[in-house]
C-alpha cells in the first residue's frame, strides 16, 4: 500500500450486493418496452452504465425517447423491487475505514445518479467516510470507458500511478487501465473475469484483513489462488 496515496471506490457489487438486482431491473425495463431479453444476457454486462447496456442489447441509442424510457424503467424497477433488499458487502465499512486510516484519499467512482448512489452508500455504511463522489452528471460515458476514473483522479488531485481503483467487474479493470490506474478486484460482485487486476480478494472483509500484508501484486500479496 505504500506507493498508493488514493483509492477510487466502485459501489455496486463492491460495497453493496446489488448486481443481480440491477440485472433483474433491466430485464423488467426491457420487457416494458417490448424487448424479450433474458437475465442471462444482461447479467454479464452489469458494471457498465445504461449508456453501454441499452445499445448493446436493444440497439436503442442514447439521447432518444425510448432510451430515456428504458433507463427510467430500470430506475423504477430497481428502486421499487430491488433496493429494499440490497445489503452491504461483508466488511465494506471496515475496508473503507482501513484505507482511510492508512492515509489514502478516497473518492466514490460511480456512474449512478447522485440520489441512488447516496442510498447505496448508506446501505454500505460508508456514506460518512467518503466525502467525494463522481456520478453520472460528471461524465460522458460509463465504464469501461475511463471517464469516471479520470473525473475521480481530478477530485483526488493525484497522479494515476498514485491511485488504486477498487471494483468487482472487468469493466472496472478496463476503465482503470485506460486511465493508467491499477485495479484491485473483489469477487463478491459475482464476476470471475478479473484478469488484469494487481490483486483479487474475495470481499471487502478479505482485503481489510490483509491490508498490512505483502505489497499488492507480489507473490502471496493477494488471494487470487
Amino acid at each position: 500500500m505504500v506507493k498508493y496515496q488514493g483509492a477510487i471506490l466502485d459501489v455496486d457489487g463492491t460495497l453493496v450486493d446489488s448486481n443481480d438486482g440491477h440485472a433483474r431491473a433491466w430485464v423488467g425495463a426491457f420487457r416494458d418496452e417490448g424487448f424479450d431479453i433474458p437475465f442471462e444476457w444482461v447479467r454479464p454486462l452489469i458494471g457498465m452504465g445504461g449508456d453501454q447496456v441499452v445499445p448493446r442489447l436493444t440497439g436503442v441509442q442514447k439521447d432518444t425517447p425510448q432510451f430515456k424510457r428504458l433507463t427510467d424503467g430500470w430506475k423504477r424497477h430497481f428502486e421499487a423491487e430491488e433496493l429494499p433488499h440490497v445489503q452491504a458487502q461483508p466488511g465494506a465499512r471496515e475496508l473503507v475505514e482501513g484505507l482511510r486510516d492508512r492515509g489514502l484519499k478516497l473518492v466514490i467512482g460511480s456512474s449512478g445518479e447522485k440520489e441512488l448512489v447516496e442510498k447505496l452508500l448508506k446501505i454500505a455504511g460508508v456514506d460518512d467516510l467518503v466525502p467525494e463522489r463522481t456520478t453520472s452528471a460528471e461524465v460522458e460515458a460509463s465504464k469501461p470507458e475511463p471517464d469516471i476514473v479520470q473525473a475521480a483522479l481530478k477530485k483526488l488531485g493525484l497522479k494515476s500511478g498514485e491511485v488504486l481503483m477498487v471494483g468487482d467487474t472487468p469493466f472496472d479493470i478496463e476503465s482503470a487501465r485506460k486511465a493508467g490506474v491499477a485495479a484491485v478486484a473483489l469477487r463478491c460482485g459475482g464476476d470471475d473475469r478479473l484478469e488484469g487486476a494487481v490483486a483479487v480478494f474475495d470481499s471487502p472483509a478479505d482485503w481489510a484483513a490483509r491490508l498490512d500484508g505483502p505489497p499488492l501484486g507480489s507473490v502471496g500479496g493477494d488471494s487470487q489462488n
